[in-house]
């Protein structure tokens, strides 16, 4: 088997014309600049833009099909060079069954499939050039035109605080939502791993999804996983989530836990750790706090620390950007030595990069890898941070 850098979770702040899609989302993030720099900076293999179904980013995408910018691959997934495009929709829940609202992902083979959904989804929701919108069916029926339409469907950054499966509430199993049968695979969010994750029993059949959720493209590939399949195809994604014919998971590259943005439990008021969650804030009085993931997880947990066999490794990866002292202009001449991201993160030693930037941040990569770094822990929105 071959193996992919893949990110699926890759948001588009606005159209070719300049309207907002994704409106916390950065101006330069169109469909066009994300193509680019995922494959030329990043060095990846294959992504999801999630954003895919608002009318004129379809309109885009055929265009680029007319000019052979991009071309359709017999087994899904849109051709940008040696670059694979899965074009995706990410939508909010909020049903009767749930306790807030929920995200998912959505995906399609081809781009027939996702025009076919977005003019579905046009009478199920309020803003159709919007992402992230809520779509007024339950998760079930949701579930239903993905799989009508041939589609992958999968749970969004399921533990952050907010719209998330487990993030807040009563809510203990993901069939009070959706039908398990129908869920393609699970994506963990940037403030938990899969040994956090697998302490929920029912999550223990799904292959995870580290995804990096960019609102700029800076932050495409803060985090990934490596697949394990013949080519960067729709049908090969698939058989890989599903563990099918050899294809798989091989491991999974995200963040260390401690540089979520929701990893502890703070004061909703100061951002200070909190303890003790029924009392006023130590630091500031306040009484509300933002739950952390890790504290979630402790309290809706199965109570094994069983997990399956086959689970590939979580790699704790430290996104450049994260790196103290490394800088544009730094990592602009890393990128100019080296090609890209990928390779300054996997592959370059640490003598070839002290020949390029400061001895001290290229200990900084090199001691990222093996996970040998002090880190400051995140939470209630604010990133944890390296302190060397």
């Amino acid at each position: 088997m071959n193996k992919y850098y893949a990110d699926f979770h890759i948001h588009i702040g606005r159209t070719r014309s300049g309207k907002a899609v994704k409106i916390t989302g950065a101006k330069s993030l169109t469909f066009s600049n994300i193509i680019e720099h995922a494959r030329d900076h990043k060095g990846l293999n294959m992504i999801g833009i999630i954003d895919c179904h608002s009318p004129e980013v379809i309109v885009e995408m055929n265009e680029l099909l007319e000019s052979g910018e991009l071309t359709e691959h017999p087994e899904g997934g849109l051709m940008y060079g040696g670059l694979s495009i899965i074009p995706g929709s990410e939508l909010e829940i909020n049903d009767e069954h749930c306790q807030g609202p929920v995200h998912v992902l959505c995906f399609f083979r081809f781009l027939k499939e996702m025009t076919v959904f977005s003019q579905w989804l046009s009478k199920h929701l309020k803003n159709i050039t919007l992402s992230s919108q809520r779509v007024y069916v339950s998760g079930k029926q949701l579930q239903e035109k993905v799989k009508e339409l041939g589609g992958i469907f999968i749970p969004a950054h399921v533990f952050t605080p907010f719209k998330s499966l487990y993030g807040k509430g009563v809510q203990r199993s993901l069939s009070e939502i959706f039908d398990p049968a129908m869920i393609d695979a699970i994506e963990l969010g940037l403030s938990a791993d899969t040994t956090m994750a697998d302490q929920l029993n029912e999550l223990h059949t799904y292959s995870y999804l580290t995804n990096s959720d960019a609102h700029s493209l800076a932050k495409i590939a803060r985090e990934y996983q490596v697949i394990e399949m013949e080519n960067p195809t729709f049908s090969e994604w698939k058989k890989a989530l599903h563990r099918s014919e050899g294809r798989r998971i091989g491991a999974n590259y995200g963040l260390d836990p401690f540089l979520g943005k929701y990893h502890q439990t703070v004061c909703a008021g100061c951002l200070a750790p909190v303890e003790k969650l029924n009392s006023a804030c130590e630091t500031c009085g306040h009484t509300k706090v933002i739950r952390g993931v890790a504290d979630r997880i402790k309290e809706i947990s199965s109570g094994s620390n069983d997990r399956p066999d086959d689970r590939p490794p979580y790699i704790h990866q430290v996104p450049l950007e994260f790196i103290p002292g490394l800088g544009p202009k730094k990592l602009e001449k890393l990128l100019g030595h080296f090609g890209t991201e990928m390779a300054v993160l996997h592959e370059v030693p640490y003598e070839a990069l002290a020949q390029v930037i400061p001895a001290k941040e290229a200990n900084l990569i090199v001691k990222a890898r093996s996970g040998r770094l002090s880190l400051e822990v995140g939470g209630g929105g604010r990133y944890g941070k390296i302190k060397g």
